[in-house]
């Protein structure tokens, strides 16, 4: 047994709740939009990623040591993959000249809310780590989400022909 506020659940809580959070921009992600392959290819990737999210959840959930043969885990070679669609999608959008504010349409600023809520599970799982050992798959993975989510939003923002709000200073 072990507190609410302990590490490991913080932690997997998190991962908990973003899932939760792209589960919100799939369903809003449905229901918005003209581009209809958009959105089909959009819900494509996220639906990737909150499979990914549960075994991350397992994996933050489970001490290494206590680990059961062919839990699912979170591998470089999803880290990877984060990497590769980042790339990719880049590959359409203008380079960022100014910091952008969360928006671009109602799914570019939820995912844009699902990459904060991200962020924060990356810190939690920090945290975790430094109270025990875990597998260096999970932070890399997170962190690279939180990019690749960033990237979403404002691939969804432009193929909806949504307004990206950049920061004036």
């Amino acid at each position: 047994r072990v507190a609410k506020d302990d590490p490991r659940i913080v932690a997997y809580g998190t991962v908990d709740e973003l899932n939760a959070c792209i589960g919100l921009v799939r369903d809003r992600n449905t229901r918005y939009g003209d581009d209809e392959s958009a959105r089909a290819r959009l819900d494509e990737l996220l639906e990737a990623v909150q499979q990914q999210l549960f075994n991350l959840g397992s994996s933050l959930a489970t001490r290494i040591e206590e680990r059961r043969d062919g839990q699912p885990l979170v591998t470089a070679d999803h880290v990877e993959e984060l990497e590769v669609l980042i790339d990719t999608l880049n590959e359409e959008l203008e380079p960022l000249m100014s910091f952008v504010l969360p928006g671009g349409g109602p799914v570019g600023a939820m995912l844009h809310l699902a990459r904060t809520v991200c962020r924060r599970a990356e810190r939690a799982t920090l945290s975790l780590s430094r109270a025990e050992t875990i597998d260096a798959n999970d932070l890399r993975y997170l962190n690279r989400l939180s990019d690749a989510l960033f990237v979403m939003g404002r691939w969804i923002a432009k193929r909806q022909g949504e307004p990206e709000p950049l920061w004036t200073p």
